[in-house]
């Protein structure tokens, strides 16, 4: 009886193998990779004054997302052309900045990204701010 039994699991698992796929089945086969969209650049700062009436210093987050693969690259050899202008944005909006106010995200992007249209040359990559903070 435990012979029969063994033989019956034996031929299940036997049959289950067979019916299941190999695990390497795409192994050895180039799979194309999905192009890049977005990138994002080393945080921004830049000092301002805070409510107290000393310097502080406003960190801000900033990307680059472009579904043109053209636009995308270009806009990755343009890095360092990118920052530089998106640190002069930063430093100008902040040397204006009232005391004690909380900035606007929504103007700061706004000239960002005319700031990143300028670099480019052309439209078409959307500037996405991430977190902002005053310290």
């Amino acid at each position: 009886m435990r012979r029969a039994i063994a033989l019956s699991v034996l031929s299940l698992l036997a049959a289950a193998s067979l019916a299941a796929p190999p695990a390497f089945a795409g192994h050895g086969k180039a799979e194309k990779a999905a192009p890049v969209t977005y990138f994002a650049l080393q945080p921004l700062t830049a000092t301002t004054i805070r409510r107290d009436g000393r310097r502080g210093v406003m960190t801000l987050e900033t990307g680059v997302q472009s579904p043109d693969p053209a636009l995308m690259e270009r806009a990755q050899q343009s890095e360092p052309r990118l920052r530089a202008a998106f640190a002069q944005v930063l430093m100008t909006y902040t040397a204006n900045l009232p005391r004690g106010a909380a900035p606007d995200l929504n103007y700061l992007g706004g000239q960002m990204q005319d700031a990143a249209d300028k670099v480019l040359g052309r439209k078409g990559a959307k500037v996405l701010l991430g977190s902002a903070m005053v310290n």
